[in-house]
């Protein structure tokens, strides 16, 4: 790195550089290898957010985390009202904190014009409220309950965001404006034992620090102190660095004429005259010079000033995009050492080196590099130094993604669980009783011992009262989206009936499943040879990084492929998680065997646009791909047909047209299916044919709900991809009021860069008004319309028009949500978004971002003041999570039930409705199990015995009169403490327990007897479970233990039991029960610790 500095001498005492002649990532190494031979305070300004973004990885990645900080814009409008607890403020605080820090590693700051534009604290203001703690300081929670109060900070029973604090105990969180991330504080007395900063989303602890410094919001202060501009923060010999000097000056000038100009207009509208003046608060162009004077700052980019002190020149050049051309990277590099060069290639990851190593070596056995593991932006050549720098990225043409410091969601953090948690009035379904409502939770008296119980509301005002040993019987009630259930008549049979009926109608469904399975597993089928040096070709050229899910997936397709039966396998993943390249991977191992792959999608439209995905892939490879649909003459079909009947056209894509029996293929090996459960029962019915002799590969993009995987493992081979890939850009999304300036600004900037947009307006009787207010906005714009009530063929020629890029605008209702994919289209505006559920409007957004251009979003909808808390909380999570996949993780309820209904046939979702979605999946892993342990017991034999090991009976009841419980003094909130016994429930084994009390110790302090008590009662039900006991009663001190005759437990508990009452026949007695059940009762057990000593013996 070192080598980089060249002959810029930073030693010298001029003010003034211009370094000529950068290129790509050589700015970086630059500034990297000054900072590390002088460890001077660095202030790099790049052009614009983007580009500081990456010139801050890029600096992150060669010198660490902690040496290098970014400096975001404050959210802060001129005038406007205080914008509270917005990630970048911390951030901001944060690097004002470190830059006064004497004892503090020296940092770049990394930063962009806008960011400059507003004054800051003065330093002595920020040291005044700068409160330092450390570990073994003495500390009250009375002294930090009037501090943070002094302060501002909010007193809240969780810490979610920034200025608020909660004290439990000796446990205090508080979140400060210092850091981005939150610190706990834990007392033992008044002395503060530990220090810990802790994830908001989990509220678990992260890392263990000796101090921190709390901090208030610096924008709300009041102060005698005059703001100042943030080179006052620099020390003496810091350097700055310019891409473009004249810009951040004329930045500074335009934003201080915004500021007079907004002052104006309060001081018009308000009649005030108490505001600070512009020049107190933003910075001007002469006060920004003037500070800049003590300084010296270097240019480094394309436009320079005039005058300087000091030039130095490099001779670098550009590298050329090789887009996957690996004969021209071969060239290149055997020029490259032929000149002398040094070859190196960056990668953010380790393994790309094979797999260009191999790429590189069937061009050329001479070529040779020196991989680095790490990420850059850009590639380089410097002829100077003699090193040329190349980027995994740039190679394949990819796009490569900053990775900015972390920064949390300015509200609660809303997650899938936060979903699930149960409040006052929701409804809820118990498995024997039906849905209720949920009415909170009571403290009752057993024995004199205090224990909680839920109160569930039935139909007439009937109360039910149910244990927190039971807990995993109840459910919160997931239907569709808007619809209230039916509530339950309790004494009545109707609970019972629906149950049977949802079970048989379920069993069949199963069964069909599992003969298909059955007989394909034994009729043989055409086995595949292993992967050759193309198909290892194609898998190096993918443009993407695979994720773990999607290798997994490839892994296991391979291997059914290989396997000497016929494949039958379902790839579920969301949109844009790479489920067509694995087709594709699937299709071409086929070919390579002398096979042809006919690959079956819903519409015409997808027709074409597979058509296009496995040409561009396959293209260097002389693979011949056609496709039929209604758009081909009947001559085109004709020649295609007789080309796929002789053989020699590999691949067919079509709709299920390509099913009918005069499609006729000469060898056929493979078939793809996209998204089944779009297809009428005749298809469906070929389908059921050709899987018993044909491997078949299925897609769809609706998730299938991991409860459902596991019950339907073996019934159906699935592959679940749910890690989105790296390196996609975000999806920029934003709420906005209806507004032609916000609808004319997000068209035209879209169509000024040659993209095209999607307006969503999901409403057919004035769609064509929008389209004309549309037009006027954007006269230039090339405008289509396109909804459900348009003729089929009308309908699919507009969006044919729209895909081949005749219109660039279309406007169109909710029919776009699934299908389309088209890498041109990066903007979609969605118009009433507050009408739309989570799962249609995440769909909606999906359609935008599958290319490597920045993706836009803008949910269009009414003031907040007038929508619902529902929609409000909606669109909220939608524009806070805009990575791929956090939609989909926030959607997934909704797209659950989808994902049932598309797998188990559409009539499902009136199941899923009357019981709920997670009574309906037990109901659904009952008649599984029942199907794998009766009718098709050979086929499941080995299954079967591996479960007998762990667990005879799928659930005991557990009755005590112990005092169980988590009291109100540890956990005062009632909804925590209802998420924490709804989660201590559901766990599983040891480990998992173990982590759980480790994260109420860490989040609540000690466990209190209670807590302890609990925890121990889940290991005894685990026990209790696994020697076959149905249900445990431990009161009175003794204990009765059902055992279950229609689950028979095995023969050699019964024989340790029948031992065991011979040992203690004062203590045990034995008796049957109805309900086929066996009682054993043993007196003398007074506590959990002896009953898991009683049950260790069986």
């Amino acid at each position: 790195m070192d080598q980089c500095v060249g002959s810029a001498t930073v030693y010298s005492k001029s003010r003034r550089w211009q370094l000529k002649g950068l290129v790509g990532s050589l700015d970086a190494l630059l500034i990297a290898a000054v900072y590390r031979q002088t460890a001077r305070t660095q202030l790099c300004i790049a052009h614009d957010p983007e580009e500081a973004a990456y010139i801050y990885d890029d600096l992150k990645n060669l010198l660490g985390l902690t040496s290098v900080l970014f400096y975001p814009a404050s959210p802060q409008q001129p005038y406007a009202p205080t914008v509270a607890n917005h990630a970048d403020h911390l951030v901001r605080t944060e690097t004002l904190l470190r830059l006064q820090s004497k004892t503090d590693v020296t940092p770049i700051i990394v930063t962009y014009p806008i960011a400059l534009t507003d004054k800051v604290v003065h330093p002595k203001v920020l040291k005044e409220h700068t409160w330092k703690i450390q570990v073994g300081n003495k500390l009250t929670t009375t002294a930090v309950t009037q501090q943070l109060v002094a302060q501002g900070f909010e007193k809240k029973d969780f810490v979610y965001e920034a200025g608020q604090f909660a004290i439990r105990g000796g446990i205090v969180d508080v979140f400060g404006y210092a850091y981005s991330l939150p610190l706990r504080i834990e007392l033992v007395g008044n002395i503060v034992e530990s220090l810990r900063t802790f994830d908001p989303a989990s509220q678990r602890s992260l890392q263990v620090i000796t101090h921190a410094s709390i901090i208030p919001q610096l924008s709300t202060l009041a102060t005698a102190h005059p703001y100042q501009s943030l080179l006052t923060y620099l020390r003496p010999q810091a350097l700055v660095w310019f891409k473009d000097y004249a810009l951040v000056l004329d930045t500074l000038s335009k934003s201080y004429s915004r500021a007079t100009q907004a002052f104006q207009e309060k001081i018009i509208d308000n009649n005030l005259q108490t505001l600070s003046t512009p020049d107190i608060l933003w910075e001007t162009s002469t006060s920004w010079t003037q500070a800049l004077q003590q300084f010296t700052y270097i240019e480094f980019g394309t436009r320079f000033e005039p005058t300087t002190d000091e030039i130095s020149t490099y001779q670098a050049t550009a590298l050329p995009p090789f887009c996957q051309n690996f004969t021209l990277l071969a060239e290149h590099l055997c020029r490259n050492q032929s000149q002398g060069l040094h070859n190196i290639i960056t990668a953010a990851s380790s393994t790309q080196f094979d797999r260009l190593q191999t790429l590189l070596e069937a061009k050329d056995t001479t070529v040779a590099f020196t991989p680095l593991t790490l990420g850059l932006r850009q590639g380089f050549v410097d002829s100077q130094v003699g090193i040329s720098c190349y980027t995994d990225h740039q190679i394949f043409g990819r796009y490569y993604r900053y990775q900015l410091p972390r920064r949390h969601a300015k509200t609660q953090a809303f997650t899938p669980r936060a979903l699930q948690t149960l409040h006052p009035g929701d409804y809820v379904v118990h498995l024997d009783y039906g849905i209720g409502r949920f009415a909170g939770l009571n403290t009752i008296t057993t024995n004199g011992k205090q224990q909680e119980v839920i109160r569930l509301l039935y139909k007439d005002d009937d109360l039910v009262y149910v244990g927190l040993q039971s807990l995993h019987k109840i459910a919160k009630y997931t239907g569709k989206e808007g619809v209230a259930p039916t509530i339950t008549k309790l004494g009545s049979s109707a609970w019972n009936q629906k149950k049977k009926k949802v079970k048989t109608k379920i069993k069949d469904i199963a069964k069909e499943l599992m003969q298909l399975y059955s007989i394909r597993k034994q009729t043989p089928g055409f086995a595949f040879s292993p992967d050759n040096f193309l198909q290892a070709s194609l898998e190096s050229s993918f443009l993407h990084e695979e994720t773990p899910d999607q290798a997994a997936a490839v892994k296991a397709v391979k291997k059914d492929m290989e396997a000497p039966y016929p494949m039958d396998r379902l790839i579920c993943g969301d949109v844009g998680f790479g489920k067509t390249e694995i087709a594709i991977r699937a299709a071409f191992k086929a070919i390579h065997d002398n096979k042809q792959v006919a690959v079956l999608v819903p519409t015409t439209i997808l027709t074409l646009q597979h058509y296009n995905s496995f040409c561009n892939r396959l293209e260097a490879f002389d693979v011949r791909v056609a496709y039929i649909n209604r758009f081909k003459t009947a001559l085109e079909s004709k020649e295609i047909l007789a080309s796929v009947a002789a053989g020699k056209t590999q691949i067919l894509i079509g709709t299920h047209r390509i099913l009918s029996k005069n499609v006729q293929f000469s060898r056929l090996g493979l078939l793809i299916v996209d998204e089944e459960q779009k297809f009428g029962v005749q298809a469906k019915e070929r389908l059921k044919q050709l899987r018993v002799n044909v491997d078949v590969l299925t897609l769809t993009a609706t998730p299938i709900p991991r409860t459902l995987h596991f019950s339907l493992m073996g019934a159906r081979d699935l592959s679940v991809i749910t890690t989105p890939p790296p390196n996609r850009q975000p999806i920029v999304t934003s709420i906005h009021n209806f507004a032609s300036t916000v609808i004319k600004d997000a068209i035209a900037y879209e169509l000024q860069r040659g993209g095209q947009v999607f307006f969503v307006h999901n409403s057919v009787g004035d769609i064509e008004e929008v389209a004309n207010m549309i037009h006027q906005l954007v006269p230039h714009g090339r405008i289509g319309v396109a909804h459900g009530q348009m003729p089929g063929s009308q309908l699919e020629q507009r969006m044919i028009r729209f895909i081949q890029g005749e219109y660039n605008i279309l406007v169109a209702t909710s029919i776009i949500e699934s299908g389309l994919d088209i890498p041109n289209a990066n903007t979609i505006l969605i118009n009433h978004s507050h009408l739309f559920g989570l799962s249609d409007l995440h769909q909606m957004r999906g359609r935008v971002g599958r290319s490597d251009k920045k993706a836009f979003c803008y949910l269009l909808a009414p003031s907040t003041s007038v929508l619902t808390a529902e929609a409000r909380t909606r669109l909220r999570a939608l524009e806070e999570f805009s990575d791929l996949g956090d939609g989909f993780k926030v959607a997934m309820r909704d797209l659950d039930i989808r994902g049932a209904g598309d797998l188990l046939g559409a009539a499902q979702s009136g199941f899923i409705a009357d019981v709920g979605f997670d009574t309906y999946c037990k109901i659904l892993d009952e008649a599984v199990q029942e199907l794998k342990e009766g009718t098709f017991k050979t086929l499941f034999a080995e299954e079967m015995q591996e479960k007998t090991h762990t667990s005879v009976v799928a659930d005991c009841t557990l009755e005590t009169d112990l005092e169980a419980l988590i009291p109100v003094t540890y956990v005062h909130n009632t909804i925590e403490r209802i998420s924490l016994y709804t989660r201590l429930d559901k766990l599983k084994d040891e480990a998992v327990l173990q982590g759980f009390q480790q994260e109420l110790q860490d989040r609540f302090g000690p466990l209190p007897l209670p807590v302890q008590t609990l925890l121990q009662l889940v290991r005894l039900r685990w026990m209790a479970q696994k020697i076959g006991l149905s249900q445990l009663k431990l009161k009175n001190k003794s204990m009765r233990c059902y055992f279950s005759m229609t689950h028979a437990p095995q023969e050699k508990i019964l024989e340790r039991v029948v031992s065991y009452v011979q040992r203690y026949p004062q203590q045990c007695r034995m008796q049957e029960v109805k309900g086929a059940q066996l009682l054993l009762i043993i007196d003398q057990v007074p506590d959990i610790l002896q009953a898991q000593v009683v049950l260790e013996a069986f």
